[in-house]
């Protein structure tokens, strides 16, 4: 059976040829694909209750606040995200608006593309 042309190493920057199929060099091997356990997220009427705790506690937008605005808060967010390892408790969570998830939530998902691009 004939064999595929030598192709370039796929880390970027590499031009080392690689004809083994696996796509990269002896330099620049994969990492290895390790699942972990998500942390388990709270649903129901006990999400309800903390949610109500929360706001009753903090009405208005801690982000919005640390920049001298005063915006009603209505998310529950974490402040360590449950996918870097956060719990899903009453520790972690600060209330925000929507437009302060928004950009955080955009943050947290371009660092989560970044840790996921291969070096």
């Amino acid at each position: 059976m004939p064999r595929a042309a030598p192709r370039p190493c796929s880390h970027i920057g590499c031009k080392a040829l690689v004809s083994d199929g696996s796509g990269r060099c002896e330099k620049h091997p994969r990492e290895s694909w390790v699942k972990t356990t998500p942390t388990k997220r709270i649903t129901g009427r006990r999400l309800q209750k903390m949610r109500a705790d929360l706001f009753a506690r903090h009405p208005l937008c801690v982000l919005c606040l640390l920049k001298d605005r005063v915006t009603t808060a209505t998310q529950r967010d974490h402040k360590i995200p449950l996918e870097e390892g956060g719990p899903d408790d009453s520790t972690n969570e600060q209330a925000v608006c929507d437009e302060c998830h928004a950009e955080k939530s955009q943050a947290e998902a371009a660092r989560g593309r970044r840790r996921a691009r291969p070096r």
